[in-house]
Formats: structure tokens, C-alpha cells, sequence
């Protein structure tokens, strides 16, 4: 399965990480490739970097790593996405996509593609590139209303290392996810527990 990242950010860059480790063929899609991406891939098996335009073509899903302000700059290069699973991994706390709350919204608007699936937004870089605490695996969360395609992605999550992967609901649910990304925020950087900690779900 091809995975498109969209962005090469700290996000991004662990994504694909883990994800080629995990055995999927991961393709950036940047507006520029540049000498400091070049190199960060050149050791890392699975991994190609395409321009935002030509990164998608052949991929079955597209990752959304990038600030959302941007997010309509970025759908003029790649064009419709209509049939492709679309992730969005962003939270837009302080800038949003024009007139829409999430970035979610504005690809289920502006996308061409139904199948909008928010994921990989609810803790810090270093745990997506590592989602492992000694044996434990900590937990991912997703929502959106595709059913298949969050399916799909749950598949993918565990394949990367993650223990579970909660259905957090439908698009209804969207920005729920977001304001829980802001307690992962809070107690890492405002209350100073560091980044490295993680959500984990315990059921008696």
C-alpha cells in the first residue's frame, strides 16, 4: 500500500518513519525538496520524496501534515483526491483553513473525496515514531463517519505499533478530538511532564 505524506514537519517526518519501518511505502509530498530532506530519507528504506503534485497519484491514502492555514494552497497542487482515503493529522488550535473550523471540514468540502478520516493528531511526534513504552503499546484515537475507510486505517495504526486505536465517533466527533489533543499539549508543555507521555485506555 502507497501512503502519501503531505508535509515534512516533525509530524510528517515520524509518520513516515514509522510507518516504512512498519512495511508500507511511504512518498513525501513537499512543496520544495530540499538538500535537509534528501538526507533525512537517504538512510530510511521505503521512503521517496515527489512534489505535492505528482505525491499522490498513486497512493491509496493521503496524510495531511501541514499547518492548516495552508491547506487550500496544497489541494491547488494535487488536484481531486476523490476515492482516496484522506487523514487528517493536524489541529488547528490557534490558525484554521480559511472559513472552516478544521481541516477535516474544509477536505470533506473542498476535497472531492467522502472518505475523510481524522487520526494521529492526539499526542507528540516522538510517540508516532515510537508508540512503545517498553511492552506496552499506548493507545491512538479516530473519527469520522466512513466506516471502511476508518477500518482501514485502525489496520494501519496497529500495524505501526499502536495497542488500540478508539473510535472516537462519526465527523460529528471531529473537533472533540481536537480539544483532546489539547490535554495531551497541556500536560506535556503548559504543566512541563515532557513529551514523552502518552493516553491509555484501561477497561476492568
Amino acid at each position: 500500500m502507497n501512503i502519501t505524506i503531505i508535509g515534512a514537519g516533525n509530524v510528517g517526518k515520524a509518520l513516515g518513519e514509522n510507518l516504512s519501518n512498519s512495511g508500507y511505502k511511504v512518498i513525501f509530498g513537499v512543496k520544495e525538496i530540499s538538500e535537509d530532506l534528501k538526507k533525512f530519507i537517504s538512510d530510511k528504506k521505503n521512503i521517496s520524496l515527489k512534489e505535492v503534485k505528482d505525491s499522490v497519484l498513486n497512493s491509496d491514502i493521503i496524510i495531511f501534515s501541514i499547518p492548516p492555514e495552508v491547506l487550500f494552497d496544497v489541494l491547488k497542487e494535487t488536484g481531486e483526491l476523490e476515492n482516496k482515503i484522506l487523514i487528517d493529522a493536524t489541529n488547528s488550535i490557534s490558525k484554521k483553513p480559511g472559513e472552516f473550523n478544521t481541516v477535516f471540514e474544509a477536505l470533506k468540502k473542498k476535497s472531492g473525496s467522502e472518505k475523510v478520516i481524522k487520526c494521529f493528531n492526539s499526542t507528540g511526534f516522538e510517540n508516532m515514531r515510537n508508540p512503545r513504552y517498553g511492552d506496552i503499546g499506548i493507545d491512538m484515537f479516530i473519527a469520522g463517519s466512513d466506516e471502511e475507510s476508518k477500518k482501514t486505517v485502525i489496520k494501519i495504526v496497529k500495524d505501526m505499533g499502536f495497542e488500540e486505536c478508539y473510535d472516537f465517533g462519526g465527523d460529528d466527533k471531529v473537533e472533540l478530538l481536537e480539544k483532546f489533543a489539547l490535554s495531551w499539549i497541556n500536560l506535556a508543555i503548559f504543566q512541563k511532564m515532557g513529551r514523552n507521555i502518552a493516553f491509555k485506555i484501561l477497561k476492568r
